[in-house]
């Protein structure tokens, strides 16, 4: 397997995990813990291996690997030690997991304390009552049928190839474990409002709390609240080109604290003054010009190798002239969005797909070929299963609560190409009805169910002519390029490839971008396209379309090259006036 260059230590991604809910009294569990496989109904007493949290067994940073495939009447079970002290406890403690990835049971000093369906939302268990002082052993069962459990897989598939990539299991975000005062704040929602340069605060703690709002070192603003407070300050606009963020503190008369952040911005929809329907950004209009980003990595699959490897390369989308990443079919632990707010990238961020097995002929060829379908259709969609759709419920619910207060969050993307797809305009107003802050991406690519039933249409434009179609809503180019050009010895296979183009060298696969970029896109702009993601960031096993190899160690395409392309589409996307 390709090695990245970033170093994982004995206690990997061990930075404070969530730093947007930031309290003292967190202990992260990430590192070693026992480890073993066994049949679904066995009784683990001991383990023969380690494996190294938060890597999946199939990653090779995880210490197992070596081919390492669960197999549907298996399990993996996790267990570690750990101490905790008399100031470490205060209370309320909660046991937080970032990821696991199908299901787990969790059991606490030998208690059952909860379990969690859906492998890529992050949970919370309460162990006030199970945790004690001094030696304390947490227990992870988990369970991976991929697609057998109809529930979200995203790219996983057990014959993987070509788009579809290696299956993983297990933990494969932070764990870690927070106590609180048992009066304090349990969450806080943020809604901030660009026209009037205010910010709106809510929490659910029934007594007055304090908050201090800081620019830099300096405290700007210092009051009291029951609930709600909207501050009215001469806030600074947060935006690609300007990532202002303000630090806050919430504290209780109880001595609870909460340290966060929030930045001032807005999305929307308006109208040019050619009738043409734009996406909005602070109520102007705004070219979102992104990347497609899969978030896999040759040594840790899902899971990234550590802080310095997110920073890396999303200050190298910035530098080439990005303003923003769609996160494809899988959710990053809190931290990556962290980033994205401090560096300044807007994130539209993807919902997991799930469902039965894909029907190629109905969710691929068919569309290709002009057709849509209804998804009101849940057996031509392979989504019959009840239980199965219903866990895209509650991922669509922990999705919305979980990211709620991200301010680099632009757009939900719901559904991509008719994968699992099933009743996408009711998901849309729920969505809507959920978070009126954001745009939705209702159906990205395919199966487009009607002009007046989403609020975008979304093309995937990889072998046909790039156009602009006649249509009442703002249209996006949500898929594009996927050129691609291998680099031997920094492949995942060097006898196969994927890619819509192909090319042998830098100097052709340059040319090739700016012909596709200046010739193709940048005059569609003024036609009405509203925002282009060009497929991708990196290669991810065989599909090698990546402006970076897939193990991070060779840039395809030079930075400032692909900024002068950028510069040119937000040159052309500044002349667009509202009406």
């Amino acid at each position: 397997m390709l090695k990245t260059k970033y170093f994982v230590g004995d206690y990997p991604l061990c930075e404070h995990p969530h730093p947007q809910k930031a309290r003292e009294n967190v202990f992260v569990l990430n590192g070693t813990w026992r480890f073993a496989v066994a049949k679904k109904d066995e009784q683990v007493n001991s383990f023969d291996t380690v494996i190294k949290v938060p890597f999946s067994p199939e990653s090779e940073n995880s210490g197992i690997a070596n081919g390492f495939a669960l197999k549907k009447d298996e399990k993996l079970v996790y267990e570690r030690d750990f101490e905790l002290y008399e100031d470490m406890l205060m209370g309320i403690t909660e046991l937080w997991f970032g990821a696991v990835d199908q299901k787990c049971e969790v059991f606490f000093n030998s208690e059952y304390v909860g379990s969690h369906n859906g492998g890529f939302t992050p949970f919370v268990i309460d162990i006030s009552k199970q945790v004690k002082l001094g030696k304390n052993t947490l227990r992870v069962e988990c369970y991976d049928e991929t697609t057998d459990s109809h529930g979200a897989r995203g790219k996983q598939n057990e014959q993987r190839g070509g788009i579809w990539y290696t299956p993983q299991s297990g933990i494969w975000q932070p764990v870690w474990m927070e106590s609180r005062r048992v009066d304090s704040i349990a969450d806080f929602t943020i809604k901030t409002d660009a026209k009037n340069k205010s910010v709106t605060i809510s929490t659910d703690y029934k007594n007055d709390v304090e908050i201090t709002v800081f620019e830099g070192e300096e405290e700007i603003i210092k009051t009291e609240f029951l609930g709600e407070v909207t501050l009215n300050y001469d806030f600074e606009l947060w935006s690609p080109e300007n990532p202002k963020l303000y630090d806050f503190t919430l504290t209780t008369k109880s001595g609870d604290k909460i340290s966060s952040y929030f930045g001032v911005r807005s999305f929307g929809v308006g109208e040019d003054k050619k009738g043409k329907k734009r996406l909005l950004l602070n109520g102007k209009p705004y070219f979102f010009n992104g990347v497609l980003d899969q978030g896999y990595w040759s040594d840790g699959l899902l899971t990234y190798p550590g802080d310095e490897a997110v920073i890396d390369e999303l200050t190298m989308l910035k530098n080439m002239g990005f303003n923003t990443v769609r996160k494809h079919i899988k959710l990053e632990p809190f931290r990556w969005y962290y980033y994205c707010d401090k560096i300044g990238l807007t994130v539209w961020q993807d919902f997991v797909s799930g469902g039965g097995v894909y029907n190629f002929m109905h969710i691929a060829a068919l569309p290709f070929l002009g057709f849509k379908h209804k998804d009101s259709d849940y057996k031509y969609f392979a989504r019959e299963e009840k239980k199965g759709r219903d866990e895209f419920m509650q991922m669509t619910d922990e999705i919305l609560h979980y990211l709620k207060n991200f301010t680099c969050i632009s757009l939900w993307t719901i559904f991509n190409e008719g994968w699992g797809q099933f009743d996408s305009y009711q998901i849309s107003q729920y969505v809507s009805q959920k978070d009126d802050t954001r745009l939705i991406d209702s159906v990205s690519g395919w199966h487009d169910q009607g002009k007046t039933k989403t609020t975008m249409r979304s093309l995937h434009t990889y072998y046909t002519p790039l156009r602009v179609p006649r249509d009442p809503r703002p249209v996006v180019l949500s898929e594009f390029g996927g050129y691609s050009m291998k680099i031997s010895g920094h492949v995942f296979d060097e006898d196969k490839e994927f890619g819509y183009k192909k090319f042998k060298s830098k100097d052709a696969l340059q040319s090739a971008l700016k012909k596709l970029y200046l010739k193709k896109v940048k005059p569609l702009i003024k036609k009405g396209l509203s925002a282009c993601i060009y497929t991708q960031v990196s290669d991810v096993e065989e599909e090698i379309n990546g402006l970076i190899t897939y193990d991070r160690a060779m840039q395809k395409v030079d930075t400032d090259f692909m900024k002068s392309l950028n510069a040119e589409l937000e040159t052309e996307a500044n002349k667009i006036e509202l009406k």
